[in-house]
């Protein structure tokens, strides 16, 4: 009796012991396959869409036009794709900020600080809007890592740049749960906020 629950326990543990030697057999070299066949960020052939810059020009004809897309999320503002700012109720009614509203402004700066970093994120977009901007967005463009070139190859044009650097992101982060800069959250210039120094 002695004898026989030895050997169960050997036989268990051995049937334990094959299935685990098993498992982990697949496992490394399910991994070695996938580690071989992995592309990179650089190796994922992604089609660039055609980018649009607008000219001051062009978003001045587009006034009248029946649509406009705006930032929508805002509980106070809103942003719309010529650069006007507005508070919520001076949005007409497909999308576009009222221009003869008191409160709506274009291509405003106002929570921003020198660095290109803004208090409010609709101030963000609204002053990245401002086509003597274009330079810097151009050299910001230029400067995108592979990880950010994913993302940003989907653009199209200058306001769904604005509204995509002006989004907080891990950049904007530090140690993953506090913001670099509290105040100043939302940039759109080369640096993620709180990097450079005061002056």
């Amino acid at each position: 009796m002695w004898s026989a629950a030895v050997v169960r326990f050997i036989r268990r543990r051995l049937v334990l012991g094959i299935i685990f030697a098993s498992s982990l057999t697949y496992c490394i070299v399910s991994f070695w396959r996938e580690g071989s066949s992995r592309k990179s960020y650089q190796d994922i052939p992604i089609e660039r869409k055609p980018f649009v810059w607008r000219t001051l020009q062009e978003t001045n004809d587009t006034a009248d036009r029946i649509l406009c897309r705006n930032s929508r999320q805002g509980k106070e503002y809103i942003v719309d794709d010529r650069g006007y700012i507005c508070e919520r109720p001076d949005m007409v009614k497909y999308g576009c900020c009222d221009t003869e509203s008191e409160h709506t402004k274009r291509y405003q700066c106002n929570t921003c600080n020198q660095h290109n970093c803004c208090v409010i994120y609709e101030y963000c977009v609204s002053c990245c809007l401002d086509p003597r901007r274009r330079d810097m967005l151009e050299l910001v463009l230029s400067k995108l890592s592979a990880e950010e070139n994913v993302l940003f190859r989907t653009l199209t044009d200058d306001y769904e740049l604005c509204l995509a650097k002006c989004r907080t992101s891990s950049h904007s982060v530090l140690h993953e749960n506090a913001y670099r800069d509290p105040d100043h959250k939302h940039c759109f210039g080369e640096e993620p906020p709180g990097t450079k120094k005061p002056d």
